[in-house]
């Protein structure tokens, strides 16, 4: 089957939309918004408000403020998650640095012998020599300006130009043993915390290239927690494996043992509150705030 619709102007783009049943109360406000934001980009914005998919017709009353929220909400949602991200990527950094340094040696990072797999571990090392090799950071260049041997910086310092997509593959590849004492760190089990910093790798992605969040069907789940540490387990939407919830419960959680004075888990209740937002949708048990890791998020001002 060939392609054959026509691109559509702002004009026409407008008037589909209220064919089709959305109410517009300002159409040169919805003009300017169309010329910003990309009817298609929008578009997983009112699937929510239609009440058939086939003719893309709206539930009665649905207004394009409404849409417009939900991509406001979206857009602010995944800031806050990335300045959570921030926080965790940096920290885990800090932990595997730093045991493998006090461990094995500043070099250690380089040695197969502690990888799983001789295979991946000379991977990840090409991939870090290119990421090395881009690096414009001062403390770089004067470790290669300065040393001969080896030719690679200490784990201290490779660490921070390490991407979080290498950082996770480098924790799969380390052995069992290794990785069970940097999650005691975290108090969880080696494989939840493997399979969080990959699974934040990909959440990372969808927040850094503006895609869509909020109730997505994410591909690359996270593994739950079971009894480490315990308590934790309850506060997880177990049934809701594919949307938001459940990482953002994982976050939390990290925020509280990495910066415990931090305000974030209130800024994601203000957010919600302040855009109306079904939460269901995104995956929130209905008694969400009643569960011991949310019940310090009551909305406050901040001082």
């Amino acid at each position: 089957m060939e392609f054959g619709k026509p691109a559509t102007t702002v004009d026409e783009q407008v008037q589909l939309l209220l064919d089709r049943g959305m109410v517009i109360d300002d159409p040169d406000w919805a003009r300017h918004y169309l010329q910003h934001i990309n009817y298609y980009r929008l578009t997983a914005y009112w699937l929510p408000f239609e009440s058939d998919h086939d003719t893309h017709q709206f539930r009665p009353g649905t207004r394009f403020d409404e849409v417009l929220n939900l991509y406001v909400f979206d857009r602010e949602f995944r800031l806050l998650l990335l300045d959570a991200i921030e926080r965790v990527e940096v920290s885990v950094r800090t932990q595997w640095a730093y045991y493998m340094a006090h461990r094995y040696g500043p070099h250690s990072y380089l040695d197969v012998a502690h990888a799983t797999n001789p295979r991946w571990h000379a991977g990840n090392l090409a991939s870090l020599e290119k990421e090395l090799a881009r690096s414009d950071e001062v403390f770089i260049q004067h470790y290669l300006d300065t040393y001969s041997r080896p030719a690679s910086p200490p784990v201290w310092s490779v660490c921070e130009v390490m991407s979080l997509g290498l950082l996770s593959r480098w924790l799969t590849q380390l052995r069992k043993g290794d990785r069970s004492r940097l999650a005691a760190t975290y108090k969880l089990d080696q494989r939840v915390l493997q399979a969080f910093v990959r699974h934040l790798t990909y959440v990372r992605n969808l927040c850094a290239h503006h895609s869509r969040v909020w109730n997505r069907s994410l591909t690359v789940t996270m593994e739950l927690p079971r009894k480490k540490p315990p308590g934790l387990a309850e506060n997880f939407h177990h049934h809701e494996p594919r949307k938001i919830y459940n990482t953002v419960a994982m976050l939390a959680y990290l925020l509280d043992r990495i910066s415990p004075n931090h305000s974030w888990k209130r800024r994601l209740r203000t957010l919600l509150d302040a855009h109306g937002i079904d939460s269901a949708q995104m995956g929130f048990p209905s008694d969400v705030w009643e569960r011991p890791l949310w019940r310090d998020s009551h909305a406050t001002p901040e001082h």
